[in-house]
């Protein structure tokens, strides 16, 4: 059985390195207690071939890790 690999929406913060930007996702989750929706936001490291700007819309899809804290790659801008 193939596993479909997760792919998610955001939009960069910062393109400070090389072949690598920083991409905010953002979710909304429900309070457990008093069931008021929150807003969270993650922050994930993606390989970015397409020489990206910050501000931009990017799609970004899980693969194999490329480094350390790198194991998204963004496959849509």
């Amino acid at each position: 059985m193939i596993k479909k690999a997760k792919v998610l929406c955001g939009y960069i913060v910062s393109n400070r390195m090389n072949k690598t930007v920083t991409v905010a996702v953002n979710r909304i989750t429900k309070h457990n207690k008093y069931g008021k929706f929150i807003k969270r936001t993650t922050k994930l490291h993606a390989h970015d071939i397409y020489n990206s700007n910050i501000g931009d819309k990017v799609y970004i899809i899980e693969c194999r890790p490329i480094s350390k804290t790198k194991s998204w790659k963004i496959i849509k801008k």
